[in-house]
């Protein structure tokens, strides 16, 4: 069995289409950028308010990929 080591990152996404769209969105971004993503967990969950009404949502992800060889 092999060893697993990650490294993790911390992402901010954010949509006004709801909660699972803003993780998709962080992840779709860092997708770019950062190889070998394996796995996401949510740390915080946020709502903007614009003039008392919910205007998105925000959310912190932790993200772990593993490092190239």
């Amino acid at each position: 069995m092999s060893e697993h080591i990650y490294k993790k990152i911390e992402l901010v996404g954010s949509s006004p289409n709801g909660f699972e769209e803003a993780v998709k969105n962080a992840l779709a971004r860092a997708k770019k950028t950062v190889r070998n993503m394996r796995w996401f967990e949510v740390t915080e969950t946020r709502g903007y308010l614009e003039e008392g009404k919910l205007a998105h949502w925000q959310v912190t992800l932790k993200v772990g990929f593993t490092l190239d060889e």
